[in-house]
């Protein structure tokens, strides 16, 4: 059986280069925003509209928003878990919107500049404005996951099963790298404009550095814009009509159709499950070095550029080890790995720079090679034509929108106060993830969706 993914004509060098780049533009928002600023940047604002900065003693560290009470050290994990609650109506939409649209670029161009421009617009979040920083958030997200599922679509058409692993990591690694060098730039501006005693200063400079990254990721959209051929799906030769009201109807029939592909599903299933914990990691990393480790910012900066640029590296090297043993087998490994970095993070001390650098480092090595097989498998388990719909369901848990991990990370710390309670309980993400993950026959789902299964799984 022939493979009905792969490019009649293979994609050129700069046609691949243009796809990459979109990973170095998105990856300024995951790593200056999601990992590094945002999170203590808005559980400060939040803790001010709580009233702590000004009477610590009568402050029960608690906001009302919507007359919902919510702890200030929550509100943050809340925010992430309500943005991808919503991308589960947006992303699906965004996919069969995509395989209907006679082009796709303007689609992607359309979501990054939203997200893009919702980033930019965190330079009015100032004073207790946490509401105004929390809608932005939600926008920004949920359009960065809208342009994700246009990007990931491109995969497919532009190299067959047995290169994909290969181009996949390679599009990760290089965004770890444009992530690492914005914030290596943002690490400057923290070590020369910061001053000792001086909150206000910190804070405002954390909000430079998310606008910063939303410059970074609207500028360098325009490569892959320019870069990128358009393929259209088998579904846009037939589209009739207002493509928004198509997507519409076609995100129904896809969903009806999916039904006919269940280990699709099953391991649909287990990527939500093992991705969930590893986005909780990274997005609230930075949160809970500085609540409950006490680091100063510096720190942060300086342990999330290790991961970056060893995510670099290790997103290459887990991409040339599923070479030799398969993508599955390496995914596995590397959710082990996770095991253990969850459990070192629980035993971590309070105060101590060195130790956290160590973890990130561990970090950076497993990350990016997770989930980058993840990506490029799932790739073989579409069928021809419907890759934007499959890849809408797939990232409602990619790249900073997990949700069931936050929220049981907001849950857990609103019950114990503790954040090493929090962080310790990921560690059943990784368990069933990877058992499910294990139980998926890969090539009997390969072959069910009409593609041809690499020489290794």
């Amino acid at each position: 059986m022939t493979g009905t993914q792969t490019p009649a004509i293979p994609a050129g060098r700069r046609e691949r280069t243009g796809w990459y780049f979109y990973d170095w533009a998105n990856s300024a928002f995951s790593t200056t925003v999601i990992t590094v600023f945002l999170g203590p940047f808005l559980t400060t604002v939040t803790e001010l509209a709580a009233g702590c900065a000004i009477d610590a003693d009568e402050c029960d560290g608690t906001v009302h928003p919507l007359g919902i009470p919510v702890a200030a050290g929550s509100y943050f994990a809340y925010l992430v878990s309500l943005s991808v609650l919503l991308t589960v109506f947006v992303l699906p939409v965004m996919g069969a919107i995509a395989d209907r649209a006679p082009r796709k670029k303007p689609l992607l161009a359309g979501a990054a500049f939203t997200g893009a421009a919702a980033t930019i617009a965190m330079a009015f979040v100032t004073g207790d404005r946490y509401l105004l920083g929390g809608l932005l958030f939600l926008i920004a997200n949920i359009a960065f996951g809208a342009a994700i599922v246009v990007y990931n679509s491109f995969l497919p058409q532009l190299a067959g099963p047995d290169d994909r692993d290969r181009i996949s990591s390679r599009g990760w690694a290089i965004g770890y790298l444009g992530g690492g060098v914005l914030l290596a730039l943002n690490l400057v501006a923290v070590t020369m404009l910061s001053e000792e005693g001086n909150p206000q200063r910190t804070l405002d400079i954390a909000r430079w550095s998310i606008v910063s990254a939303g410059i970074w990721w609207a500028a360098f959209t325009l490569v892959p814009l320019l870069w990128l051929k358009e393929h259209p799906g088998v579904g846009a030769s037939s589209a009739k009509g207002n493509v928004l009201t198509d997507g519409f109807k076609q995100l129904g029939h896809t969903i009806k159709a999916m039904r006919a592909y269940p280990l699709t599903l099953f391991f649909l299933g287990a990527y939500l499950i093992y991705n969930d914990g590893i986005q909780t990691v990274i997005a609230l990393a930075s949160q809970f070095g500085t609540e409950e480790l006490k680091l100063e910012q510096s720190v942060l900066i300086i342990t999330i550029l290790i991961v970056q640029f060893l995510a670099f590296g290790g997103a290459l090297l887990l991409g040339a080890l599923a070479n030799r043993i398969g993508a599955r087998k390496t995914i596995l490994i590397s959710l082990a790995l996770w095991l253990v970095v969850v459990t070192a993070a629980y035993w971590l001390p309070e105060g101590e720079p060195l130790p956290f650098m160590l973890l990130g480092a561990g970090i950076g090595l497993v990350m990016g090679g997770s989930q980058a097989l993840s990506r490029s498998l799932f790739s073989q388990l579409i069928p021809a034509g419907r890759e934007g719909e499959y890849y809408g369901f797939y990232e409602i848990s990619d790249k900073g929108t997990s949700w069931l991990g936050p929220l049981f990370f907001g849950l857990i710390f609103q019950l114990t106060s503790s954040y090493r309670a929090g962080i310790i309980s990921l560690m059943v993400f990784f368990v069933i993830g990877g058992v499910l993950l294990a139980l998926v026959p890969l090539r009997r789902a390969i072959t069910a969706v009409g593609n041809t299964p690499p020489r290794l799984l």
